[in-house]
């Protein structure tokens, strides 16, 4: 194997990298978002649950459910509560900075707003009251 054939080779892996390495950056993306899904998923599950023995959703993080927590599972995303009445909550995942999850720019907030009964999911800068025709990318899987 001569030399010239081994920079052949070296160029086309090149390519091939160069072409593969933003798929791969995205798919893994794409999978730790599923620490958002889910723990925003645990707290909305988590709020059916303290709302069907309280008058009103609850407001913090800290009431006494094993459910309820500051930080993802994984630990890629801050959770929050906002807006709690009888019937509204915002539940909001933002990635924490030191994360790997930070390079993701499309899908740094996502946020489930429930109002009356009905969830709207949605990210970014997006508010609850948006009306969109279109699904939120950052909660297609």
């Amino acid at each position: 194997m001569t030399l010239i054939e081994l920079l052949i080779v070296l160029v086309i892996v090149g390519i091939l990298a160069g072409v593969a390495w933003p798929s791969f950056r995205e798919a893994v993306h794409k999978s730790r978002r599923a620490d958002a899904m889910s723990a925003l998923t645990e707290i909305m599950q988590a709020q059916e649950r303290w709302r069907a023995n309280n008058p009103a959703y609850s407001g913090s993080l800290t009431a006494p459910d094993p459910d309820w927590r500051a930080v993802s599972r994984d630990g890629h995303y801050a959770i929050s509560l906002a807006a709690a009445t009888a019937s509204t909550y915002t539940a909001t995942a933002s990635v924490v900075s030191t994360s790997p999850q930070a390079s993701d720019t499309r899908c740094q907030v996502m946020r489930v707003c429930i109002n009356g009964g009905n969830i709207k999911y949605i990210s970014g800068a997006t508010t609850c009251d948006a009306t969109t025709a279109q699904p939120d990318p950052c909660w297609l899987r």
